[in-house]
């Protein structure tokens, strides 16, 4: 919907028709944990340890951009947009004293020369338990993801853009002078161009793109008496993420505990990650409290071999931008912008 509402800005006379498999988007649009975030001080430095400082640092600035974008666009907007803070919890000091440095490098990209700050003093008035350090940045926050996209289809509806929902794509036929979709269920569709934004569910349309599907599963408590924190927090490189939903508990990931069963496109909970979960939950969220779990669910993430989307232009008629990372809510702004101008130049 990003990309459409910047093509709708480009050509504002051309027919732009946005093609959804579902009833409503099934991957990770709908089912992430509603953060609004950039990336956690320990996940910024292992990507610099793995990508370079320059590609880590761009991926950051795209993911900062991409939500001023949302803050911009969408003010008026009701997607329960809050900056209430994000914080990181750490076992050890293995990475503080690489935190000043890191700071130097955001200023570039946040403009403040304390991006993350210790706030050590809150960890006991959070209530946490087996961490010895807390990161605070004031920068981050959360949102609801069903409204931010319940808003954006709004948004793109008032633009002229059309939807066809429940039409799954089955085959792409290129032509000199058009491309044909062949649907599942029929009619045949037929553009000029196109743009995958399939993300982590490319492999059947673009077999040959580096990326792979990444489940990522979610639980939320019942109402937990007296919860005494409210914010976004990560731990261990954000592979663990949680946050305060009024006074129940949101938290995901565990993704790290079993990363070859996680590389799939069955976007169901199963018991090995959830229990993870739980065990996080009942040791460092609630120490020695195991409070009711009241949903479970899980949502389709895209990886690959290193974390910048792939932005393209595939042949003369169709481009993609996949592979968000699990951070499509700040980066599908920037993406969509990109691949927009991409369409215009080519």
């Amino acid at each position: 919907m990003w990309t459409a509402l910047y093509l709708r800005q480009l050509f504002p006379s051309k027919k732009i028709t946005v093609v959804e498999r579902g009833v409503t988007p099934a991957g990770a649009s709908l089912r992430n944990a509603g953060f609004a975030c950039f990336g956690s001080a320990t996940e910024i430095l292992a990507d610099i340890d793995s990508m370079g400082s320059e590609k880590a640092l761009q991926l950051v600035s795209m993911r900062f951009e991409g939500l001023r974008i949302i803050q911009k666009i969408l003010a008026a907007a009701p997607i329960d947009f809050t900056i209430c803070k994000g914080y990181e919890l750490l076992a050890d000091e293995q990475k503080l004293a690489r935190l000043s440095v890191l700071n130097e490098w955001l200023y570039l990209i946040t403009g403040s020369p304390d991006t993350f700050t210790l706030a050590d003093d809150k960890i006991e008035s959070f209530g946490f338990g087996g961490i010895s350090h807390l990161i605070e940045n004031r920068f981050e926050g959360s949102l609801h993801s069903g409204k931010l996209l319940n808003s954006l289809w709004q948004l793109a509806v008032r633009t002229g853009v059309q939807f066809l929902f429940a039409t799954e794509i089955k085959e792409v036929d290129e032509r000199s002078n058009r491309v044909r979709l062949v649907t599942q269920n029929g009619p045949d569709l037929y553009a000029t161009q196109i743009v995958y934004c399939t993300n982590a569910f490319s492999a059947q349309l673009l077999p040959q793109v580096d990326l792979v599907p990444a489940r990522g599963q979610i639980l939320l408590t019942a109402p937990v008496p007296d919860l005494k924190f409210n914010g976004t927090f990560h731990c261990e490189e954000g592979y663990y993420y949680f946050r305060n939903m009024g006074d129940r508990i949101l938290l995901g990931g565990a993704r790290n505990t079993s990363f070859q069963t996680e590389y799939t496109l069955d976007a169901f909970p199963t018991l090995p990650i959830q229990q993870a979960l739980e065990r996080f939950l009942s040791t460092v969220v609630l120490p020695g409290q195991q409070p009711q779990i009241e949903q479970r669910w899980a949502g389709i993430m895209a990886m690959g071999n290193e974390k910048m989307p792939i932005v393209e232009q595939l042949t003369t008629r169709s481009f993609c931008a996949l592979r968000l990372g699990g951070m499509g809510v700040a980066l599908a702004p920037v993406v969509g912008r990109t691949v927009a101008e991409l369409m215009r130049k080519g």
